[in-house]
């Protein structure tokens, strides 16, 4: 397992010019954090969400990834999440933002994560039911994309693999920063830009014969008005749920 090469490795080439940290949801991870003076980020990839002002360590399995972190980043360690190289009760808390879905063995990595943090342990992920009824693209475009995330940890499994957590909604902002697949819920002709399409993880795996039919509907449906037809209500809406969950979980 640790010998594989990491999916960032062929996937994550663009990540530092298309997934910027979005303040937004920057503070409520913040937020989650507390008090906690001592973060580890597990599956941290460029970087962004690592809590400034903070003792910070970064754990990341893919080189292409840790090339892309800035110089005043956190250090890096390569590895990956099911075998943090940390003693027990290391750090006041472990962070995983939107890359548990990405592990070898879910729940192994989450009982690394609650090992090494003293305090609390926070996970920004996705409820894919929510997901799957409430954003356009997944629903009417291209569903192969909710179903290619099927058997993937998401909300419900990292509700299962703890006792007690808090679940917060992370509503995500029309003009979002950090390019997810969600992003651009108001913004649907930044689908036509290749380099953003590469930094969707599940559109990257996808792969662009699978994605181009959708890509391709879409386009036609902005260009005669079909699009603003059908979706145009959104453009009166500051944010929107799309099932995106902040899970902050105290260590016992």
């Amino acid at each position: 397992m640790a010998t594989a090469r990491p999916v960032y490795d062929r996937i994550g080439r663009s990540y530092e010019r298309h997934r910027r940290a979005d303040p937004r949801i920057a503070a409520r991870i913040l937020a989650a954090l507390g008090d906690a003076t001592s973060v580890v980020d597990v599956g941290a990839g460029a970087g962004s969400y690592e809590p400034a002002g903070r003792t910070s360590v970064a754990v990341e399995p893919s080189r292409v990834m840790v090339g892309q972190r800035p110089t005043d980043a956190a250090p890096a360690v390569r590895g990956i999440a099911e075998a943090l190289p940390f003693r027990a009760k290391t750090f006041d808390a472990a962070i995983a933002i939107l890359t548990v879905h990405h592990w070898a063995d879910f729940r192994r990595g989450m009982n690394e994560m609650l090992r090494v943090a003293r305090r609390r342990v926070v996970v920004l992920t996705w409820d894919p039911g929510i997901f799957a009824r409430t954003f356009w693209f997944a629903r009417d475009y291209l569903p192969e994309a909710v179903e290619h995330e099927h058997g993937r940890p998401t909300l419900p499994d990292v509700l299962a693999a703890v006792e007690t957590c808090a679940v917060e909604a992370v509503p995500i902002p029309h003009d979002c920063s950090d390019g997810f697949f969600g992003a651009y819920w108001r913004r649907p002709a930044a689908y036509m830009d290749p380099g953003v399409r590469a930094s969707i993880s599940v559109l990257a795996r996808l792969g662009e014969e699978a994605v181009r039919p959708a890509i391709e509907r879409l386009r036609t449906d902005l260009s005669c008005g079909e699009w603003e037809r059908r979706y145009g209500h959104l453009s009166r809406l500051e944010e929107i749920d799309l099932g995106y969950r902040l899970v902050t979980c105290p260590v016992p």
